[in-house]
């Protein structure tokens, strides 16, 4: 089994498109074919199924998928190991990260790592909770800041960043801010709720509490993004349970305590592969991290 082939097999998986996946990696298509081809003959079994709009992972390529994932990870972390006991720090970063992450500035920390390492491509990309623990567990990754959702895995780790508690904020007319006083699951569990995703870790954190608190709530505004939700409270049209530091972000709205519950704790992680499995640009980022907090 070639590397070429595995590399191969993830960009169509990844475009289910053998002409954009072709272009992407700069081969001719039929080439690309071909090598899809050596890899389905070697395994004896078909790994997609094609049609004339797009390409699909039968059973058998979606059980390849993730171990040719973490396969052409761990050569990407072989090539850059070497690279830095060489004393230059190459290759790529991939990061993800959860919206308005409280422990870290993505950004600034992002251009202190480029000016140290500015052989190193940087790549981001922007998810809930869940999916970028998957991608760092898969290799997709390289690390993840994110809100902790899970325990720690042969697979994945997570370094604890902040912690702080969930807050309830609604419009200043709203009768929780005339009442002024901190409220429970109980008390709002019939209210309209604004929240994100499941998949997102505010979301998550808010769910595991109001089910511990055996109170059940629906959410009606479903939103993607902090500004939006922060809108459609600001337009009294529903309430939201958010981290502490999201109040910052919209002073006129009114901010009270959730109590009566454990569960409503919002701790921002940093997730990584296990330490012999970590490439050496998540190390440096995560030493530059720790530096800019010492």
């Amino acid at each position: 089994m070639e590397l070429r082939h595995l590399q191969h097999f993830v960009a169509v998986a990844e475009d289910q498109h053998f002409t954009r996946a072709a272009e992407r990696l700069m081969v001719s298509q039929s080439g690309l074919s071909a090598s899809i081809r050596a890899l389905e003959r070697e395994l004896q079994t078909p790994l997609f199924v094609r049609t004339t709009r797009r390409v699909t992972l039968t059973e058998a390529g979606r059980a390849l998928l993730g171990e040719a994932e973490r396969i052409l990870a761990q050569v990407r972390s072989a090539h850059e190991a070497v690279a830095a006991v060489q004393g230059v720090l190459r290759g790529t970063l991939a990061l993800g990260t959860e919206q308005c992450i409280a422990g870290v500035h993505v950004a600034r920390l992002l251009a202190a790592f480029r000016r140290l390492h500015p052989d190193v491509e940087i790549r981001l990309r922007q998810a809930g909770a869940g999916a970028l623990a998957e991608e760092v567990a898969a290799g997709r990754l390289d690390l993840a800041f994110a809100v902790r959702t899970q325990a720690d895995s042969d697979q994945l780790r997570s370094v604890p960043l902040t912690s702080e508690p969930m807050t309830v904020l609604c419009h200043p007319s709203h009768r929780l801010a005339t009442a002024g006083a901190a409220v429970t699951p109980e008390e709002i569990g019939g209210e309209v709720f604004v929240d994100f995703h499941p998949d997102w870790g505010p979301r998550r954190i808010t769910d595991a509490a109001f089910a511990a608190a055996g109170v059940r709530r629906t959410v009606a505004l479903e939103v993607n993004d902090v500004h939006s939700l922060l809108d459609l409270v600001d337009e009294n049209l529903g309430i939201a349970v958010v981290p502490r530091h999201f109040r910052h972000k919209r002073q006129a709205l009114t901010a009270l305590p959730l109590k009566g519950t454990d569960e409503a704790v919002y701790e921002t992680v940093a997730l990584l592969p296990p330490p012999e499995a970590a490439s050496p640009a998540a190390r440096a980022l995560m030493t530059l991290l720790e530096t800019e907090d010492a």
